[in-house]
């Protein structure tokens, strides 16, 4: 009662109207005062509103240290809430920036004259470290200091607000220009799934954050239930936005079972819309030109130079058709826009995938259907406590697990690599993110159903969350979690579907698996059966790994009458 502090509003005057009167309430907890005049009509709620809702969580912040900058990106990559970001623009911007905003001269040939800017959301930053972490340029005066380096917030929370909103407003990088395929370029990309509430140090968010970079707002999300529906829908705020031309990732949330049907629906009606719009373009030939009719129907959208192409063409065909009354100009109109290409991703965790709604999952990757799944592998069911599930490994104690999982994890990779036409890839960021970056590009080129699975640290490990991504490096160099790609498009060429990106195993499972409670506290309850449980998991990760390495070292060629043979090596 005798604090000098005033209270801030629950969000800043700039917030629209709707986030002011409404979803301000809901945040401060008195959703009750909201009368039912001021809810959405058709009970949609507006994205992007995760920006409004400044939780100033985080003790100490990272801090850019130009100089020492090497520019590579990384740091960007793993943030778990977009929460630090990368801007290359014209040097004529930083004329007005405020006093304390940094920059640095943009590295490269392509980026003369140009200007580059880490800059932290100070009030969205929960203070995890992964960028610290993963940082590999080092102050070579100051032992112990990188580019970025950890700091109080308080301190800098006013300044770092005002540089912030700067930022924003500087233009973000034309994704025509922006070289995809390399963690530098990629991450010039806007994130359009941006300050989650998901854990500090989450190991699934950078992923989800990497799909709406690459993909945009072309995206489309079917969300298992779980702890990803919980940190991308959890009202009355979405981390899900938009760009400023309004457009962003249309993202739904599923049942628990049936998520993957759920997203086969979204392809079937993707591509039946698609193909009515082009049965009517093609009847409309002669109101539209026979020109602009043929180059929406071969468009090369292979690229983002090709899909903004197409949104020209599609754009001028939708002009043509806003002056014509008849019916089949009307259809063809609120259909127009499936003519650009629609990235499909069917997204959940370990529990959903491998379990509950692993039915689903293989019937539809069994439909031969362009869809792509993003397995969020925690290895337990997170969200409702950490319930054991089928990639859980063995000896890891969980609930239902209490004295330890006595047999090996599911090898879902395996299993759906069987059909031979499933891109299949196994990811772990922390390991090597550039072989993620190609993963998630591989499997959306790719024309037929295709399964990531990511490595993903989380809180019920039992670890330092910090150190999450030394834990994915950890996981692989032990084996215990092979990096690969199996791409069906390979085969075609006469060479092996299947590429090992990770090496042999280089350390013993027990360096890796032991830095975490979850396997550590067997030894502490049951050491025996612990003992013969590290035992039988060792075997099973050689095992698993000569079995892979044998299938990557087959030869495959075509004999001469064209069929497909493979001799081993």
């Amino acid at each position: 009662v005798t604090s000098e502090i005033e209270l801030p509003p629950i969000v800043s005057d700039k917030a629209p109207d709707y986030v002011k009167n409404v979803l301000a309430k809901l945040m401060e907890g008195k959703g009750d005062e909201v009368p039912v005049s001021g809810m959405p009509v058709d009970g949609t709620f507006p994205s992007g509103t995760t920006q409004w809702e400044k939780r100033n969580i985080a003790l100490d912040i990272p801090e850019w240290d130009p100089p020492i900058c090497i520019q590579c990106n990384k740091c960007t990559m793993v943030c778990p809430h977009a929460a630090i970001r990368v801007k290359v623009y014209p040097k004529s911007y930083t004329e007005n920036a405020p006093e304390t905003f940094k920059y640095m001269d943009a590295k490269g040939k392509d980026w003369d004259g140009m200007a580059y800017t880490i800059q932290v959301a100070a009030e969205d930053c929960t203070g995890c470290e992964l960028c610290v972490e993963v940082c590999p340029a080092k102050n070579k005066r100051e032992t112990g200091r990188k580019a970025l380096n950890m700091i109080p917030q308080l301190p800098v929370r006013e300044q770092e607000r005002v540089n912030y909103d700067y930022f924003l407003e500087l233009p973000e990088f034309d994704r025509k220009e922006a070289k995809i395929t390399t963690i530098k370029g990629s991450q010039l990309l806007q994130p359009l799934f941006e300050y989650s509430g998901a854990c500090s140090g989450c190991g699934e968010t950078p992923y989800v954050k990497l799909v709406s970079q690459l993909f945009g707002d072309r995206t489309i999300v079917a969300n298992a239930t779980g702890c990803s529906s919980i940190y991308g829908g959890n009202l009355p705020t979405t981390p899900w936005s938009h760009n400023k031309e309004g457009r962003g990732p249309a993202w739904s949330n599923s049942l628990f079972e049936d998520n993957a049907e759920f997203g086969f629906g979204m392809r079937l009606a993707i591509d039946k819309n698609n193909e009515y719009a082009k049965e009517l373009l093609i009847s409309l030939t002669d109101k539209v030109g026979k020109d602009l009719v043929e180059g929406i129907i071969t468009a090369d959208q292979s690229d983002e130079a090709g899909i903004y192409e197409q949104r020209e063409r599609v754009a001028k065909l939708k002009d043509i058709l806003s002056k014509d009354d008849s019916v089949e100009a009307k259809n063809l109109f609120a259909l127009a826009d499936y003519l650009i290409k629609k990235s499909v991703w069917i997204m959940g965790g370990d529990g959903w995938a491998y379990d509950i709604g692993y039915g689903g999952l293989d019937h539809v990757i069994a439909s031969g259907k362009k869809v792509n799944i993003l397995v969020l592998d925690t290895e337990v069911y997170s969200n409702t406590g950490g319930q054991m599930s089928k990639a859980t490994g063995t000896g890891a104690v969980a609930k239902f697990a209490a004295a330890g999982k006595p047999n090996a994890k599911k090898d879902l990779a395996q299993m759906a690599m069987s059909y031979g036409n499933v891109y299949v890839a196994q990811v772990a960021m922390g390991a090597n993110d550039l072989q993620t970056l190609k993963a998630f590009l591989e499997a959306e080129a790719y024309d037929g159903p295709s399964l990531i699975i990511a490595y993903s640290h989380c809180i019920a490990h039992g670890i330092n969350m910090a150190k999450g991504l030394e834990q994915q490096d950890l996981a692989v160099k032990s084996g215990y979690w092979p990096l690969f790609r199996f791409n069906p498009d390979n085969i075609k060429e006469g060479k092996n579907p299947l590429k090992l990106d990770s090496k042999a195993p280089q350390i013993k499972l027990d360096e890796y698996i032991y830095r975490e409670t979850r396997y550590k506290m067997l030894t502490k309850s049951h050491p025996k059966e612990a003992k013969r449980l590290l035992k039988l998991a060792q075997e099973n990760v050689l095992k698993k790994w000569k079995h892979y390495e044998q299938l990557a070292s087959h030869d495959y060629s075509l004999n001469g009458n064209g069929k497909e043979e493979e001799t081993a090596n």
